[in-house]
């Protein structure tokens, strides 16, 4: 029997990828540990992998584990196990390394001579949950990734060389210059009745789902206190390119314009007395994530447990887990020109102390 540690890697790249999917993307999915599973008679070392490159950021992260085993006769509590570092993490470093590969006005790929080889590191953070913590190993690198033009196309391949056995996976590039967000303004009410806003944004090359996401910032001041920064911050919610709307070659995501006075009663209910309140920048965020990732994500339903069933979708070959892309964009409004008139006008009149700056 086969016991799978799934942990740290999308709490990692969530910091990334927020991922989203968080989208993940971003989340619970990725947190979980599947076990118990006939796949071998005898014991054989099994890697798990969750890497999500992202060309916009500095550095990337790719989760290297291995299967631990029980048997019927003397079987593992994965509770307890999943407490011990060394039985998911391997000894030493893996021989871990990422290939590029370029395909130029449509032609086969074919590797470019880059090959990034993958150190390790320690992340020192990881809050208390199933798995042991707050030490965690990673494989990552610092170098960056290209990104795909009108001409040129990129994948990038893992390989894990290991004494016995290599294991591999591919995904190609999401993003790309055109990847952007065009909603320069949001409207709220707080009537709003079934009024709608929307967010509209170019599609990212090789993406085929797409997380929204909203975040509202503000100060509060009370007599004699130093300033508190608030956030309030949402999803709109997880799609696939079949379920995007679309105007003028461009995605659209709806949202409710009485979303934003709804999070704000909810915040801060009757905490309306001595405080004053400044209205902050309006955040937009969209996530696109690759076709591997959506994979997993759909087929690999989240669990409560640290046991489930291995998944059915895996693009490792030699062993489990997700290889994919994503990237992220933002537009960051200003609460003087992002932010509707009505808007403000509207949270001013309000009850809860609200002013301009």
């Amino acid at each position: 029997m086969f016991y799978f540690c799934h942990f740290l890697a999308f709490e990692i790249m969530r910091k990334l990828f927020h991922a989203t999917l968080a989208l993940l993307l971003a989340a619970g999915v990725m947190s979980s540990c599947n076990t118990r599973v006939d796949l071998y008679a005898d014991y054989k070392d099994v890697t798990v992998v969750y890497g999500l490159l992202d060309i916009t950021q500095d550095t990337n992260y790719v989760k290297i584990v291995r299967a631990f085993s029980g048997s019927d006769e003397t079987p593992i509590d994965a509770n307890q196990v999943a407490l011990i570092a060394d039985s998911c993490n391997y000894p030493g470093r893996l021989d871990a390394r990422i290939v590029e590969l370029k395909s130029t006005l449509g032609n086969s790929y074919t590797a470019t001579g880059r090959e990034i080889v993958l150190d390790t590191m320690t992340v020192h953070n990881k809050k208390p949950g199933p798995f042991y913590y707050p030490n965690q190993r990673v494989y990552y690198t610092t170098e960056r990734f290209n990104s795909n033009t009108a001409t040129t196309k990129y994948k990038y391949r893992l390989v894990i060389n290991k004494v016995s056995d290599t294991i591999s996976s591919e995904t190609g590039i999401v993003g790309g210059d055109g990847f952007r967000i065009i909603t320069n303004s949001v409207i709220f009410r707080a009537e709003a009745g079934d009024m709608i806003g929307k967010v509209k944004f170019v599609p990212a090359d090789n993406a085929v789902v797409y997380e929204v996401k909203m975040a509202f910032n503000y100060k509060e001041k009370r007599p004699g206190q130093d300033t508190v920064y608030k956030k309030l911050d949402w999803s709109l919610g997880t799609r696939s390119v079949s379920e995007l709307d679309t105007e003028n070659m461009m995605f659209v995501v709806s949202y409710s314009q009485g979303l934003l006075f709804n999070k704000l009663r909810d915040a801060i209910g009757n905490d309306v007395h001595n405080v004053e309140r400044f209205i902050g920048n309006f955040e937009l965020h969209v996530t696109a994530g690759g076709e591997e990732l959506y994979n997993y994500v759909q087929i690999n339903a989240p669990s409560e447990s640290l046991s489930q069933t291995v998944p059915d979708y895996t693009n490792i070959k030699g062993g489990f887990g997700v290889f994919s892309s994503r990237v992220n964009v933002e537009n960051i409004l200003s609460p003087r020109l992002g932010i509707s008139a009505i808007t403000k006008t509207e949270l001013l009149n309000m009850d809860w102390g609200f002013r301009e700056e």
